[in-house]
């Protein structure tokens, strides 16, 4: 993405928004192709940072080699054997003053390079050594063949490995960053770190950081480098964290500073609720209202991100939240990801709020002409007090009449512009006040994650299940004892209670070692002849899809083979056996998820997680973590050691994620000294907090906001 264009904070530090096209070899042509990598301006490349390093600045002896250790060796050719029993193959052996033989492989090689390899001549070459037919080998190795007569120093610094330019040769893109480098400013005129923040530290300035990071010198401790733990890379650690914190800061600082509908926390409708529902809130579901009815009563939007477990009673808070809108004569919003999810949304709201003569409506992609079109008239009218729907409410034929609450549930799987877009319904009315926003997810945010990429928003955790719910226990199974498990579901729908069979795909795949949905249902069917099974999928018509799911919840189906559609919106509390199918497959928030349609009612319930074996070693740690417990926020934080932020993240990573040199496993230590320095530069030094994130996030910025 291009970045936004960057205000210089000095004269010299200008020398960095000099375009690429200035350096000696770059034309029209290549900074086309380094702009779509975000790469326009020279401080771009001074950020292009290494993901790893080459120790050119030593040889090692051949009899030292250790297998899958990058080395640099040297020795003379012993011999050379081109051979074409499978392929077009090149074998030279090397030996060194220690006597010991390395074999380099090559299976792409022109004749003349093979024509290099003369017996006695002199290589110097480097790789990583494996175990091969006469001993260790290296293939593909980058090499030189050297004159006896020049002088072959050896490198005077580690050798920077960077991130791959798909139509860029690594060597050019070194040879730009270098040049790019010699044009670095003082180290007082490219710091943007005041001095009463940066000394405290202990840290290089950013000069000597990137120097050090881009030149690493010989005596530098690689390991510490490997590891991302150097002072050169904590110094632009703490930056670009910085960056990422001002960013989300400033974004909150703005979108509040539009203004919202005061919404007064007493509400007769949402007393008349509590005093309707069949159970109490638990103490998790009070104390994260009281936390929303503060928020929406300040004349700013309340930003807030309520995250609890699967089953934890999240929707009840949505509903009292709606109501404060509604008491005022406002509208309230609720988007889903999927029609499954908002129908069950839809079913919930009606059935707690309709009663109250609060009319709930429902817009979605499949309300098509008179519906639609009296729908959207009850919005713009404000008729439909609650309105819930799937993205089908973001779309430009929809206005609304006054919205002042939005809530997005499982906000991680909408993109940035549709959660804003949601937002933006509300602008306009009244002096361009913004809605409140309520996120919520079932996938709990791993702190780390939360105080990054949700800095923006304000963090509620439902961390309590409603009483009466049975812990689920879960088993792994191989695909070999399938045939137990299809006995066990025999016993489990005779003795009155339901089960789900999920299944990955839909139709078999020659790709993928995989049970498709249609195959499970129709062999189930097959050896269960007296259960009354049902198959759902996304590719059914969605009245079908409903009719299916509604008999199943009506309890006229015993066993429902479904692919992961049922992830989320299915709340089926006679159901208290899961089975998934190829779970190695899923990730853990998923698997998590699709275990959470169970254990909602007071039977025993179980999940079994059939795999393939071999597992792979993730594979497996996915498994054993589902098995060792429930806690969705232990998972959540296991799922991130895993998979990183990024995944995680979903599409909110979308100029935030995508960090050059931090890692949020790895440097959280970090940010609680990184969200004070960025509250006090917000309210201190705007103009050097803006330069910083210009520095290193550009144009991502706007995102932020989401």
């Amino acid at each position: 993405m291009p970045r936004a264009r960057r205000e210089p904070t000095t004269a010299i530090a200008a020398a960095g928004e000099a375009p690429i096209r200035s350096l000696p070899g770059v034309g029209d042509r290549l900074a086309r192709t380094l702009a779509e990598r975000g790469l326009e301006c020279l401080q771009d490349l001074w950020l292009w940072l290494p993901r790893g390093y080459e120790d050119r600045t030593r040889i090692t002896a051949i009899r030292d080699l250790r297998p899958g250790e990058p080395v640099q060796v040297e020795g003379r050719v012993l011999a050379v054997e081109r051979g074409f029993r499978y392929r077009p193959m090149l074998r030279v052996a090397i030996a060194d003053d220690s006597q010991a033989t390395l074999v380099l492989r090559f299976f792409h090689f022109r004749a003349a390079q093979a024509a290099q390899f003369q017996p006695g001549s002199r290589v110097r070459c480097f790789g990583t050594a494996r175990p091969g037919q006469h001993g260790l080998e290296i293939v593909h190795p980058s090499y030189r063949v050297l004159d006896d007569a020049a002088d072959d120093a050896l490198a005077g610094t580690l050798d920077p490995v960077y991130p791959a330019i798909e139509g860029i040769a690594a060597a050019s893109l070194r040879k730009w960053i270098a040049l790019a480098l010699q044009r670095l400013p003082e180290a007082d005129a490219l710091e943007l770190l005041p001095p009463a923040v940066l000394a405290p530290l202990g840290l290089p300035t950013l000069r000597d950081a990137l120097l050090t990071v881009h030149r690493p010198p010989p005596e530098a401790d690689l390991a510490a480098l490997l590891a991302g733990r150097h002072p050169a890379q904590r110094r632009l650690v703490i930056e670009e964290l910085l960056a990422h914190q001002v960013s989300l800061g400033r974004q909150r600082i703005r979108l509040q500073a539009q203004g919202a509908p005061p919404l007064p926390a007493q509400s007769s409708l949402v007393d008349a609720l509590l005093a309707s529902l069949p159970f109490h809130l638990t103490a998790a579901q009070q104390r994260v209202f009281a936390q929303v009815r503060d928020d929406v009563a300040r004349p700013h939007p309340m930003l807030r991100l309520v995250q609890g477990d699967v089953g934890s009673g999240k929707t009840v808070v949505a509903a009292l939240a709606a109501l404060l809108a509604v008491q005022q004569g406002h509208q309230a919003a609720l988007m889903a990801p999927t029609e499954l999810l908002a129908e069950q949304h839809l079913a919930n709201l009606r059935g707690w709020l309709e009663p109250l003569g609060v009319r709930v409506d429902w817009l979605a992609g499949k309300l098509t002409g008179k519906a639609r079109a009296k729908a959207l008239a009850a919005v713009a009218d404000g008729s439909a007090q609650v309105v819930v729907g799937t993205h089908a409410l973001m779309q430009e034929g929809v206005v609304f009449h006054d919205l002042a609450l939005a809530i997005v549930d499982e906000q991680h799987r909408f993109g940035v512009h549709q959660r804003l877009a949601l937002r933006d319904k509300g602008a306009g009315a009244e002096g361009g006040r913004v809605p409140h926003q309520l996120v919520m997810t079932a996938t709990p945010i791993p702190r780390t994650l939360a105080m990054s990429a949700y800095a923006d928003l304000d963090v509620s955790a439902i961390d309590e299940l409603p009483p009466g719910r049975s812990p689920v226990t879960t088993v792994a199974l191989s695909n070999e004892r399938r045939g137990e498990l299809v006995e066990r579901i025999r016993a489990a729908c005779a003795d009155g209670r339901q089960a789900y069979w999920v299944c990955t795909l839909i139709d078999d795949s020659d790709e993928v070692v995989a049970q498709a949905a249609q195959t499970t249902f129709e062999a189930l069917t097959a050896a269960l002849p007296d259960i009354r099974i049902a198959l759902v999928h996304g590719r059914l018509k969605p009245k079908d899809k409903q009719a299916a799911m509604e008999a199943f919840k009506r309890g006229d189906t015993d066993l429902l083979v479904a692919t992961t559609v049922i992830e989320v919106g299915v709340d089926i509390p006679n159901a208290s056996l899961m089975v998934i199918e190829n779970a190695e497959r899923l990730g853990l928030a998923q698997l998590h998820q699709l275990r959470g349609r169970v254990g909602r009612g007071s039977a025993r319930s179980s999940c079994v997680l059939l795999y393939q074996p071999l597992l792979s070693q993730m594979a497996r740690q996915r498994l054993d973590t589902l098995r060792q417990t429930n806690d969705g926020f232990v998972i959540a934080e296991k799922d991130l050691e895993l998979r990183g932020p990024g995944e995680l993240l979903g599409t909110r990573q979308t100029g935030l994620a995508a960090f050059r040199v931090a890692d949020l496993m790895r440097d959280a230590d970090l940010l609680p000294q990184v969200q004070a320095i960025a509250r006090q530069l917000l309210a201190e030094d705007p103009r050097r907090a803006d330069a910083i994130v210009a520095r290193w996030v550009g144009g991502a910025a706007r995102y932020a906001s989401a």
